[in-house]
């Protein structure tokens, strides 16, 4: 690796944090490293065809500016490595220019160096990767989101592109070769360095066939067509099932997943908001006027949110998540099912206003790539504390061994054990604005 690019990973933090933290996200990891080694003599040679996919903290763009590329074209599909490439490319951009200056320098006929970039596309789609010849992609955590990305790859790049995929040998199958070999002739593996590889595709297949994500599925579970029923109406009236639409990257895919069917299947318990009026500025849907305010926190592929639509017809419905995937799965899904609703692709509902919503659903995740972490959810809960109106009503399901009860009450309020099977449970929790009279006991 040259001096130029181990300078600029030197610099980089694992944003918004400071890497002090000993369980904490690292910003470069040796599978950057081993990505950035073997794609460089193709990065120099086609300086302006470079394509980088899931970045984690910039990383592999900025490492790939620092190895020649003039400009990278980058999809990451969280909204928060999003934000970590801007907050490090601030960082490493004096190194940037110096590298390329110094590369100018150097080149036969020396010439101005032209500021290095990139382009930061918020979904996989055709002028993403037109043209390019080299793809740096860290593996996804499964083959649904892998299927999809190699496919866009191979339909759209340069005939001549090289796809460099990297993961941690111990996350690596079998199965990854095969779903490269659907799409690429030629599917090799590197040598494991630091307990790393890559896995190198070339040559696009001509014979494929459509695109397969996205995929549809008709669900007709009994417990969401219980829950898609609005109160005191006869459920013959009520849809007779639900079609969702989801990207390779959505959480549970096309399906219904067990914490969620577990939640759904407490929905004749979730407030009666015939009566709840929304507070005029309030609101946080696109729509103005009187009516809840539901909002499904975390929402995948827009099950809840769509639930919600269907069982508060006079609701304004918000779907919030971090991912790209899950926004683009969630609006589709909603749109199939006839719901308006405002979807949002924020980090934890941070654009969410104040005091508005009436109830809140939430299915937080509890894994942050391979690795078990639960910062995402508590920084959902806190959400949730702050969107509420005082008396609305957050409904959380979460695996049992987590014991997030204490940690609702603290960031919403008062909290009560709904139910429970062997890997689930489901809480109710109230929001109760603390006044001097409740403070003072007066």
């Amino acid at each position: 690796m040259s001096p130029e690019v181990d300078a600029v990973l030197a610099r980089l933090l694992p944003y918004p944090e400071d890497g002090s933290r000993a369980d904490g996200p690292v910003a470069v990891d040796a599978t950057d490293r081993l990505l950035l080694d073997e794609a460089a003599a193709l990065i120099r040679e086609h300086p302006d065809d470079v394509v980088v996919v899931g970045d984690r903290f910039g990383a592999l763009t900025l490492g790939a500016l620092a190895s020649g590329a003039r400009q990278v074209r980058t999809q990451m599909d969280a909204v928060t490595a999003e934000a970590a490439l801007t907050a490090s490319s601030t960082r490493v951009s004096s190194l940037l220019w110096d590298a390329h200056a110094q590369t100018a320098a150097s080149a036969p006929v020396p010439h101005e160096p032209a500021g290095p970039g990139f382009t930061q596309h918020d979904r996989l789609e055709p002028g993403l990767f037109a043209g390019a010849r080299v793809v740096l992609l860290q593996l996804p955590g499964s083959l649904a989101e892998l299927t999809e990305i190699a496919e866009h790859v191979a339909r759209d790049a340069d005939p001549a592109v090289t796809l460099f995929a990297g993961g941690r040998v111990k996350h690596m199958t079998h199965a990854m070769n095969d779903v490269l070999g659907a799409s690429f002739a030629q599917v090799g593996a590197s040598l494991a360095r630091q307990k790393s590889r890559l896995l190198i595709a070339r040559e696009p297949r001509s014979d494929v066939g459509p695109l397969t994500y996205p995929v549809t599925a008709r669900l007709t579970d009994r417990e969401i067509l219980d829950a898609v029923t609005p109160p005191g109406v006869p459920g013959g009236t009520a849809p007779d099932g639900l079609t969702v639409v989801a990207h390779g990257a959505a959480f549970a895919g096309a399906t219904l997943d067990h914490g969620t069917r577990f939640l759904l299947a407490q929905a004749h318990r979730w407030p009666d908001l015939s009566d709840a009026q929304v507070t005029p500025g309030t609101c946080t849907s696109d729509t103005s006027g009187a009516g809840p305010v539901v909002v499904d926190l975390g929402c995948g592929t827009g099950i809840l949110a769509t639930v919600l639509g269907l069982r508060y017809p006079q609701a304004h419905v918000v779907a919030s998540d971090r991912s790209a995937a899950a926004c683009a799965s969630a609006g589709a899904t909603l749109a199939a099912n006839g719901v308006t609703a405002r979807v949002v692709r924020d980090d934890a509902g941070a654009s969410l206003p104040d005091a508005s919503a009436d109830l809140v659903l939430l299915n937080p995740p509890f894994h942050d790539r391979a690795a078990l972490s639960t910062d995402a959810a508590h920084r959902m809960f806190a959400t949730a504390g702050r969107v509420l109106r005082d008396g609305g009503e957050l409904w959380t399901v979460f695996n049992t061994p987590l014991h997030y009860r204490r940690a609702l009450e603290r960031a919403v309020g008062p909290t009560e054990h709904v139910a429970q099977d062997p890997r689930f449970t489901v809480t109710r929790s109230v929001r109760k604005l603390l006044t001097d009279m409740s403070v003072t006991g007066g």
